[in-house]
């Protein structure tokens, strides 16, 4: 493609994806292919030569409209959202264009350095403890997801836990003359880690890939608010040490998938400290919350975790992905992820003035996630970011109230943040054939849970172009739909 096609076709489709949010209201929020339907229209071998670009705009409406979810339409309410805007856009747009690969601070300076300031802004905004930040012990990094940040500080964890018994090629030191020696291997206590019932999946994920063993996690019940139930959790810890068990490391919550309950963290990492147990606090969505002061409350106990994650890319309008991990010692993360071939030596890395992100995650590679962080950060400022998480909130109020006017429906769980836990007084049955029969209809789309082992409706609001009507018309739906399933 020349300079000359680009710039064409890159004005066209600039000008399709700023037509979008306009047409994208008018759209079914949930798409209405059946499986198999895109693949049917494709050819079966890739084409010997290419084609016209035009061609290939052209099929974008032709072909993929029609197989899209619309994660951007105002009635999109299922699952936690992904938004994204303009400015998030045009920084991934350049990122493409630009095509580094920030594996090494000396393979893009900018792209290392923009993260670790970007890190710091959000830390400060969000008034996350000191030691989160570049200037302390630990730091932030930029990932793909909140999934990967719990593998990674399950990763941190188990190196700091099992430091000292063996190194990684089963050497031993000797500790009269520090030299290593051929031993007998010492028994290492065996691992456990613990979070709660209403933990994210990623979890059990990483316990998996981590090769802990699904049965060295302790899933700790919730209490009747949804939480991480305290006494449960100080009892699976004392039978652990009693068993003669290494407790070594629990992820809370701040704001579950399922209903954003909140987690005891304060009560939680006294407990943690007192057992030098490593805290992780997932906060993947409510995590933006902490912009607003009167918000963070919630958030009191992090100043003791030794690891915490949310994603931008869910509710901070910087689309996915971008997740803000952070770290209390990031010298546990490095040691436990850093490999150093020769090929990968640098006058800068062997310098340690300078951070190498490829140290900090799973892969190697690395894309330049900061700039639509920058770009976006910039464009709207912390004020305009908050009057946009406010008003989430208060359409989750407003909707929460319009629940409780209802002889029908009732709220299943607080509504602290910008999700709406209720569900219909008629059974199980009727709510889960009233969800299906909402998100056919193509108006709106909402997601279940099962809360205290009832079919729970989710309406989670955080879609950049959601107002306070399409809240009120999603509930006119809502119930205009009951009464038709109820005749």
């Amino acid at each position: 493609m020349s300079p000359e096609e680009f710039r064409k076709w890159g004005y066209a489709m600039i000008d399709w994806l700023a037509d979008y949010p306009e047409r994208v209201e008018r759209l079914p929020v949930l798409s209405p292919s059946a499986p198999g339907d895109l693949r049917k229209t494709l050819p079966n071998q890739a084409p010997e030569q290419g084609e016209d670009f035009s061609q290939i705009f052209a099929d974008i409406d032709r072909l993929i409209v029609p197989g899209i979810t619309h994660w951007q339409s105002p009635n999109f309410f299922a699952y936690f959202p992904a938004n994204t805007s303009g400015p998030s856009i045009l920084g991934e747009l350049l990122a493409s264009g630009l095509g580094i690969q920030g594996m090494l601070w000396a393979t893009s300076p900018a792209c290392t350095e923009l993260e670790t300031h970007m890190l710091d802004w959000l830390a400060d905004l969000c008034a996350l403890p000191q030691a989160y930040k570049s200037t302390g012990t630990g730091g932030g990094v930029l990932l793909d997801s909140a999934s990967s940040a719990t593998l990674c500080a399950l990763l941190a964890a188990r190196e700091k836990a099992t430091l000292g018994n063996t190194n990684r090629s089963g050497l031993h030191q000797n500790p009269r003359n520090q030299d290593l020696v051929l031993s007998t291997p010492h028994r290492i206590p065996k691992l456990i880690a613990y979070t709660s019932d209403q933990a994210h999946s990623s979890v059990l994920k990483a316990v998996r890939i981590a090769g802990i063993g699904e049965d060295q996690l302790r899933i700790i019940p919730s209490d009747s608010q949804h939480r991480m139930d305290l006494h449960a959790l100080k009892a699976a810890i004392t039978h652990d040490l009693q068993a003669g068990h290494l407790p070594f490391f629990l992820t809370a919550t701040i704001g579950t998938t399922s209903s954003m309950a909140v987690d005891p963290i304060q009560e939680i990492a006294a407990l943690c400290d007192q057992h030098s147990i490593w805290l992780h606090v997932d906060s993947a969505m409510a995590g933006s919350a902490a912009l607003c002061p009167e918000y963070r409350h919630h958030f009191m106990g992090l100043d003791q975790a030794q690891s915490y994650t949310f994603n931008p890319h869910k509710w901070l309008l910087t689309n996915f992905d971008c997740n803000c991990f952070y770290i209390s010692e990031r010298q546990a993360l490095t040691s436990a992820l850093s490999i150093l071939p020769e090929y990968l030596r640098t006058p800068s890395s062997e310098s340690g003035e300078v951070i190498d992100y490829r140290d900090w995650q799973i892969p190697l590679g690395r894309r330049f996630r900061s700039l639509k962080l920058w770009f976006v950060l910039r464009s709207y400022g912390a004020e305009k970011l908050r009057e946009y998480l406010r008003a989430h909130m208060e359409m989750a109020k407003r909707f929460s109230t319009l629940v409780r006017t209802s002889q029908d429906f009732i709220l299943v769980a607080p509504v602290d943040f910008s999700l709406v836990c209720f569900r219909h007084q008629a059974g199980d049955a009727f709510n889960e054939k009233l969800l299906n029969t909402l998100n056919q209809n193509g108006k709106l789309y909402l997601s279940h849970t099962k809360l205290d082992d009832r079919y729970t409706l989710r309406l989670s609001i955080g879609a950049a172009q959601t107002q306070v009507h399409h809240i009120e018309t999603a509930w006119q739906v809502i119930l205009e739909t009951a009464q038709r399933l109820e005749h």
